[in-house]
C-alpha cells in the first residue's frame, strides 16, 4: 500500500501488529447492493481520536487489534498524532510520550502503539487523516467483503492528508476505558423473537454467557450461558440484516453483528443491541468477559 506522492506527508507501517485496518465512519447506505457499513468499532474512541488532532469527524484513522503498530514519520515533515480506546503505552524515538493527547512525531521518528493494557482495540489519528484512496465513498476496509484499503503490511506507506486547524487543547478531558469486567448489553425488540421457547426466552435475562475467542470485526460471538432453545424447526429465508443484530445459530448461542456484519442472514434474529455505548464496549471485551442481556423498554416480540 503505498499512495503517498513525492514531498507528501505519509507514515511507513514498521510493524503491522496483529491485525490492523484503517477505518473511518463507514460506508452506509449500501446495504442493497450487498455492501456492509464497515467503518471504526468503537465508535466513541474513533471520534475523539479525531476531535483531539483537529480532523473532520469521518477522517480515517488506524484500527489497531491488542498489540498496537510501529510506523516511522516521513522524510517531508512532522505528523500530528492522537491514540484513544485501549490504553497502551505510546513512544516517539523511544521516548514515552502521552496516551489520549496529541503528539508531535517528528519526520524520520519512529511511532510505537504498545500492546492494549485493557481493552482490545486502540485508534490512531493523523492530523489530516490518512488519505488513501475511498471505495465507495470511505476508506474503511471490510474485512468481510475485502473492500476497502488493503491490510497495511510492513513497508506500506499511508499518506497523510493536508492539516485542518489546531486541536483545541482542553477540547477533551480523555477517559481511561479499560476493558469492562463485564458486558451488558441492552436488547430491543425482535423481530424473531416468536422463534424460540417462551421459558427459553424469558431465561435469556438471567443467562451470564462468555466473550468467544472467536470473535472478531464481523461479531461478538458467545460461549458457556443457557443456549436459545427454539420453538420451530425449519430455517429462515435469509433476511436483512443491521448493526447490533443478535442472531442465534443452531448452538443456540448468540452472536452480535458488528461493523463487518453481512448484509443478510438466515438464523433468527432474537433482537437488536441499538448503536451507541454498549456496542462500543462490545469492541472492547476480551474473550472471557461475561455477557449479559438486558431487556429494553417494550421488551421483544415476534416478527413474521
Amino acid at each position: 500500500m503505498s499512495g503517498a506522492q513525492p514531498g507528501a506527508r505519509a507514515l511507513e507501517v514498521v510493524r503491522p501488529g496483529a491485525l490492523t485496518t484503517l477505518q473511518d465512519a463507514g460506508r452506509p447506505g449500501y446495504a442493497h447492493l450487498g455492501v456492509g457499513r464497515s467503518g471504526a468499532l468503537d465508535a466513541a474512541a474513533y471520534a475523539l481520536a479525531n476531535r483531539l488532532v483537529g480532523n473532520p469527524p469521518d477522517a480515517a484513522v488506524l484500527e489497531t487489534t491488542l498489540d498496537g503498530v510501529g510506523l516511522r514519520a516521513g522524510s517531508a515533515g512532522a505528523v500530528t498524532v492522537a491514540v484513544t480506546g485501549a490504553p497502551c503505552a505510546v513512544r516517539v524515538a523511544g521516548r514515552p510520550v502521552a496516551w489520549g493527547a496529541p503528539v508531535r512525531v517528528p519526520a524520520g521518528a519512529e511511532l510505537e502503539v504498545g500492546r492494549a493494557e485493557s481493552g482490545v482495540r486502540s485508534y490512531l489519528a493523523v492530523r489530516g487523516g490518512f488519505a488513501v484512496p475511498p471505495v465507495l465513498g470511505s476508506r474503511s476496509t471490510d474485512l468481510l467483503s475485502g473492500l476497502g484499503p488493503a491490510v497495511p503490511a510492513a513497508g506500506s506507506v499511508l499518506p497523510v492528508g493536508p492539516g485542518g486547524p489546531d486541536p483545541l487543547g482542553g477540547a477533551d478531558v480523555v477517559p481511561a476505558p479499560g476493558a469492562p469486567a463485564e458486558l451488558v448489553l441492552p436488547l430491543g425488540p425482535g423481530p424473531r423473537a416468536d422463534w424460540f421457547e417462551p421459558a427459553s426466552l424469558a431465561g435469556l435475562w438471567r443467562s451470564v454467557f462468555r466473550v468467544s475467542a472467536r470473535s472478531n470485526r464481523i461479531g461478538l460471538r458467545t460461549e458457556a450461558g443457557t443456549p436459545l432453545v427454539r420453538s420451530r424447526g425449519g430455517e429462515l429465508p435469509s433476511e436483512g440484516m443491521v448493526l447490533g443484530a443478535v442472531q442465534v445459530p443452531p448452538d443456540g448461542l448468540p452472536v452480535v453483528f458488528l461493523a463487518d456484519h453481512p448484509v443478510t442472514g438466515g438464523y433468527p434474529v432474537v433482537g437488536v443491541v441499538p448503536p451507541g455505548p454498549a456496542l462500543d464496549a462490545a469492541a472492547q471485551a476480551r474473550p472471557g468477559v461475561p455477557v449479559r442481556f438486558t431487556q429494553c423498554r417494550g421488551g421483544l416480540r415476534g416478527g413474521r
